[in-house]
């Protein structure tokens, strides 16, 4: 396979800003095991609330506007980097394709950092146990099919995500807090205000929630959205989707949702929000891959073992508004 030439590869932060932490106590700290005793003052300014972009320009970009890539809940920008089973993932497909890419970590996540709570966040973050990457969110396998040890897990008939990787799918994860989408969604705004001449959104579960909200922010600058599997939307009854007309948008849909209570309860916000955008007369295109024949995919679509033929899906539809060249 050919090479990929770039010509700049390098990251930022974007959004967040000083806070001060008071009342805090003092603590004593030892920097290398036999080191010193550091008497440490917590007081002070910190940064919160920035995010971390990773990005590669090409030496000859093809498409229109860069790509930026927005993970899920509890995941990081290194789900688009490598599939859990050693093969390239998205972000290398989309360079080979001729987009500029600009992987996030978002506020909280990876290596945007993290900042101290109750101080700043008023609650704890909490962590994505295997039963419930396996059951509920990704959709590996139904209710009661989890265990320990790798041989009795009862993945759907099926499944094209390759489980024999699933620990190092689960060493992705991160914790994440409930309480700070304001910060999150200011910082991918900050970000699209950044980068000129505009960009195309391409997110994931969560990621597509701010992504679909970030667009409403604006419109001028977004040239197109794609979500896969968004665990929400904006409310028709408080957006105004017609603001949108101007920016496509693609929904892409695995399988196995319907007897999953998680996403049974999730998927209709965004299909509410996919009608507004119907009705108030934007290009919409809303994929359900099992009605498309392609069937057992979860909802770790980047991750699958069908993943560069779902980007391909995507590649296509960005091709035929233009958008690729």
């Amino acid at each position: 396979m050919a090479g990929i030439e770039i010509a700049e590869i390098g990251s930022f932060h974007v959004g967040g800003g000083l806070t001060k932490l008071e009342g805090m106590p003092p603590r004593d700290r030892v920097s290398t095991p036999g080191g010193p005793t550091y008497h440490v003052d917590q007081n002070g300014e910190i940064v919160a609330g920035q995010m971390y972009v990773q990005f590669h320009k090409l030496a000859s970009p093809r498409a229109r506007a860069p790509l930026l890539m927005w993970h899920g809940g509890g995941m990081t920008g290194a789900c688009w980097e490598s599939t859990p089973d050693g093969r390239a993932g998205w972000q290398t497909f989309f360079l080979r394709a001729g987009f500029n890419t600009y992987v996030c970590d978002a506020v909280e996540r990876g290596r945007a950092s993290w900042a101290p709570y109750p101080q700043i966040y008023p609650e704890a973050p909490y962590f994505r146990t295997a039963k419930d990457a396996w059951e509920d969110t990704f959709r590996f396998g139904p209710r009661g099919s989890w265990h320990p040890d790798p041989a009795q897990r009862r993945p759907y008939p099926g499944l094209r995500f390759p489980v024999d990787a699933f620990e190092a799918f689960l060493a992705q994860g991160v914790p994440r807090w409930a309480c700070n989408d304001a910060r999150t969604l200011a910082a991918y705004d900050a970000l699209i205000r950044r980068l000129d001449p505009g960009v195309i959104v391409l997110a994931h579960s969560q990621g597509g929630a701010f992504a679909l909200a970030a667009a409403l922010n604006a419109p001028d600058r977004v040239h197109a959205v794609i979500v896969l599997d968004p665990s929400g939307a904006p409310d028709p009854a408080t957006s105004d989707a017609s603001r949108l007309c101007g920016v496509p948008h693609l929904f892409i849909w695995g399988d196995n949702w319907q007897d999953n209570d998680f996403w049974r309860r999730s998927r209709p916000a965004s299909e509410h929000w996919r009608d507004a955008l119907l009705a108030a007369g934007c290009d919409v295109t809303h994929i359900d891959l099992p009605q498309r024949g392609i069937a057992g995919n979860s909802h770790a679509l980047m991750a699958d073992n069908n993943s560069d033929d779902i980007a391909r899906i995507v590649l296509d539809w960005l091709t035929a508004r233009g958008l690729e060249g």
